[in-house]
C-alpha cells in the first residue's frame, strides 16, 4: 500500500457502501451523560469499516459527532478549532438558517430535534437485513450504553424499495467516487462526468480543485501517534483523513398536499397530473429523464448497471428547458454542466474563460457542478402512500412520512450549503425569478423576491406555462452537522 492508497479498514463503511441490502435502519440521537463510560462504549462498539467482506455483513453500525459532542467527549479547544467553521457554528446559526431556507415553519425553533434545546452529541446509525435490527440494537446497547448516554430519541426508517415518499424512483444520480485516484483534477473539465475526486467526500485527499480541503492537522506526539501522516504536510498527523462531514435533516413530506395540488392543476386528468408532476421533479415516476438519453455512455455515470441508462444524459440538448424545466428539482440538484458551456477548444476556450462569446443567455450562469456534488445516504420514514390514495381525505392522526436526508461531503459550505442555498432555495437559479425548488423550496417571501411559489414550464413554440401558488410540500423537522471520523480518529477521541 502506498501513501496515496485508501486504507478501507480506517473508513466508516457508509462512505463506500449504501447498505441497500440492510433495508432496516434506525438513527439514535444521544447526548453524553458520562465521559468515561461514553469513551469505553465507543472503544468497544462494532463500527463497520469500508472493507469488502465475502459474505457481506448482515448488520452495520456507524457513529458521527456534532461539535458539541466532541467537546463533551473531552476533545480540547485547540483541536476543535481546527475543524471547519460551518461544523463548529452548527446548522442553526441565524444567518445560515436564512440562507438554507430554515425560516418560518422550517425555523429551528420549530424542530423536534437539533434546535436550540435538543442538540445531539452523537448520531449512532444502525442498519440490518430484514428481521435483524431489533436484536442488533439491543445487543449493541446492552453494555454501558445507559450509563454513557442520554437518548434524545430513535428515528425509525422505512423501506420504500427505491422510491421516495412522493412516489418517484430515487437514488439514481449518485456521484461515482474516484477511489483509485486515477482522474486528473489538475486541468479544466470539458466533458461532463459523474466521476468525482475522492477528496470531495473524504478528507485528506485531493479534491476537484486539486487541493486538500482544510482539516485538523496535529503535531506529532504520543496522543496522535495512531493517526496517519498528512499527504500535504508529512510532519503533521491528519485527524481528518479518512473522515468526512455528515449533514442530516429530517424532512417531512406532505404527500397528500403534493398530489392533491397536482391533480387540481391538471383538472383531475391522471395523465396530465403525471406529466405535471414529472416536470416539477425532472424525471418520470419510473426515473426516466425528461431529456433524450445519450447513445454513448457518459464517463463514470451510474453507480450500478441497472441505473446507467437512467443517468446517461446531460441538459446540453435542452438549452431552452422545453424537455426538463430549468427549475425542476433534478435540474437544480445536478445541472450536469461543465467548466466551459458548449465544450469549446482552442481560442474559443480562451474566449469562454474570459466570460465572452456566450451563445445562450444561461451559458455560464452557474458554477460547474463538479465542485458541488454530495453523496446521499438518507432513508425514508413513515408509511407509504400511493398517489391515488393521496387524493383521498387524510384519516385522523395520520402518521408522518418523509425522508431522513443524509449527505456526506468534505466541505459543508462549498457542497451541501451551496447546493441548498444557491440551487435549491435560490430564486435566481439559472436566470429564473420568483421560484425556488418545487419540492424542497420554502415559499416564504425573501428580500427582493416577495413571490417564491411559481414554477415556469417552457413550451416549444408557444407561451410558457406558469404554475402559481405552489404550497410548501416539505418541512424541516430536525437536523445537525456531524463529523464522521475515521476509525483511527475515533480511537484518538476516546483515548484508546
Amino acid at each position: 500500500m502506498t501513501d496515496h492508497d485508501v486504507d478501507y479498514g480506517d473508513v466508516q463503511g457508509m462512505v463506500r457502501f449504501g447498505y441497500k441490502r440492510m433495508t432496516e435502519g434506525s438513527y439514535a440521537l444521544v447526548r453524553v451523560r458520562d465521559v468515561e463510560a461514553a469513551r469505553a462504549w465507543l472503544r468497544s462498539a462494532p463500527i463497520t469499516s469500508a472493507i469488502t467482506l465475502d459474505p457481506p455483513p448482515s448488520t452495520a453500525m456507524q457513529v458521527a459527532f456534532t461539535a458539541a459532542g466532541l467537546e463533551a467527549l473531552g476533545v480540547s479547544a485547540p483541536v476543535l478549532a481546527e475543524f471547519s467553521p460551518e461544523f463548529l457554528a452548527g446548522l442553526t446559526e441565524d444567518n445560515r438558517s436564512r440562507r438554507l431556507g430554515d425560516v418560518g415553519i422550517n425555523a429551528p425553533s420549530q424542530w423536534e430535534w437539533g434546535g436550540p434545546t435538543r442538540v445531539p452529541h452523537l448520531l449512532v446509525m444502525f442498519f440490518a437485513e430484514p428481521g435483524q435490527l431489533d436484536a442488533f440494537v439491543q445487543r449493541t446497547t446492552a453494555d454501558a450504553w445507559s450509563e454513557a448516554f442520554d437518548v434524545l430519541g430513535f428515528l425509525g426508517t422505512a423501506n420504500f424499495d427505491g422510491v421516495e415518499p412522493f412516489g418517484f424512483a430515487d437514488g439514481i444520480s449518485q456521484p461515482q467516487i474516484d477511489w483509485s485516484q486515477q482522474r486528473d483534477v489538475s486541468t479544466d473539465v470539458i466533458d461532463y462526468s459523474n466521476v468525482v475526486a475522492l477528496g470531495e467526500f473524504l478528507l485528506g485527499y485531493r479534491n476537484e480543485y486539486d487541493k486538500y480541503t482544510d482539516r485538523p492537522l496535529l503535531d506529532a506526539g504520543a496522543a496522535s501517534a495512531g493517526l496517519l501522516a498528512a499527504e500535504d504536510a508529512p510532519e503533521k498527523k491528519d485527524l481528518g483523513r479518512n473522515g468526512t462531514y455528515l449533514v442530516m435533516r429530517q424532512l417531512r413530506q406532505d404527500v397528500r398536499r403534493f398530489w392533491q395540488f397536482i391533480s387540481a392543476q391538471a383538472g383531475g386528468d391522471p395523465k396530465e397530473a403525471g406529466t405535471l408532476a414529472a416536470a416539477l421533479v425532472g424525471r418520470t415516476k419510473a426515473g426516466d429523464p425528461l431529456v433524450p438519453i445519450q447513445e454513448q455512455a457518459i464517463p463514470g455515470v451510474g453507480p450500478q448497471p441497472d441505473q446507467i441508462r437512467l443517468n446517461q444524459f446531460t441538459f446540453d440538448r435542452d438549452p431552452a428547458g422545453v424537455g426538463c424545466p430549468f427549475g425542476a428539482h433534478v435540474r437544480r440538484a445536478n445541472p450536469r454542466n461543465t467548466d466551459f458551456p458548449g465544450r469549446p477548444t482552442g481560442l474559443k476556450r480562451l474566449i469562454a474563460a474570459l466570460g465572452l462569446g456566450r451563445k445562450e443567455f444561461r451559458d455560464d450562469l452557474m458554477s460547474s457542478v463538479r465542485f458541488h456534488r454530495i453523496l446521499r445516504r438518507g432513508r425514508e420514514y413513515g408509511p407509504g402512500l400511493s398517489p391515488w390514495d393521496a387524493l383521498q381525505p387524510a384519516p385522523p392522526n395520520e402518521q408522518e412520512r418523509g425522508l431522513h436526508f443524509i449527505c456526506l461531503n468534505a466541505n459543508i459550505s462549498r457542497q451541501f450549503e451551496f447546493l441548498q442555498s444557491a440551487w435549491m432555495m435560490g430564486t435566481k437559479f439559472s436566470g429564473l425569478t420568483g421560484e425556488s425548488d418545487p419540492l424542497l423550496g420554502n415559499r416564504e417571501a425573501i428580500p427582493g423576491c416577495p413571490v417564491t411559489d411559481s414554477f415556469l414550464i417552457p413550451e416549444d413554440g408557444s407561451v410558457r406555462r406558469r404554475v402559481s401558488g405552489l404550497p410548501q410540500f416539505v418541512t424541516v423537522r430536525g437536523g445537525a452537522y456531524f463529523f464522521l471520523p475515521s476509525l483511527r480518529a475515533l480511537r484518538y477521541f476516546t483515548g484508546a
